[in-house]
């Protein structure tokens, strides 16, 4: 996880949101670490997936009873949500199958940060939907969410990743990423 400022030293990281600028130097093992959170997110949602393709899955009791028994406060959302037979049809089949799809593409490294923000997406509703804040507004399905959003963020799909042999590729004498820059979302 080399990334360069424009003062061009290595490990070192800088970004300016809203006028603030936070920097960091990376540790020598930190694209272990990387590739490790990748991993194990990946592994993780290919999990769940399998386990939701080969077992039964209807959210509809879930989006109906659960988020109102926890408290959420979007349950008279998932509640409008249960209540939606064609919606319900497309979760039943979306959730099962794009956990497994997010999980298979952050294990080989592919379209990484495309499946990270789905992964932090589906984070983000599972933590409405669970609901859980006995021990602080913190829990894990948040925690997941952030593991994703830093998947993304540090490119980690670029190590060991197919997505470093993507951007590789060249195109009429331009690397892929260099003749679709757009594709640097996606990839990486």
């Amino acid at each position: 996880m080399t990334s360069t400022t424009s003062t061009g030293v290595a490990n070192t990281f800088e970004s300016t949101l809203a006028g603030v600028t936070v920097r960091g130097k990376a540790h020598s093992l930190s694209a272990w670490f990387v590739l490790a959170l990748r991993l194990m997110m990946g592994v993780a949602f290919t999990y769940a997936g399998v386990a939701k393709i080969i077992e039964p899955f209807d959210a509809r009791g879930y989006l109906q009873f659960a988020t109102v028994a926890n408290g959420s406060p979007a349950a008279d959302l998932f509640v409008a949500m249960a209540a939606n037979d064609l919606f319900v049809a497309f979760v039943n089949v979306a959730v099962p199958w794009g956990e497994l799809a997010i999980g298979l593409a952050l294990i080989v490294g592919v379209l990484t940060r495309l499946a990270a923000f789905w992964g932090a997406f589906m984070m983000f509703l599972f933590y409405l939907g669970n609901w859980d804040v006995a021990h602080g507004v913190i829990n894990g399905d948040f925690a997941y969410m952030l593991v994703f959003l830093a998947v993304a963020a540090f490119g980690a799909g670029r190590i060991l990743g197919v997505d470093a042999l993507l951007e590789r590729y060249e195109i009429g004498g331009q690397t892929l990423v260099e003749k679709y820059p757009r594709l640097d979302y996606v990839l990486g």
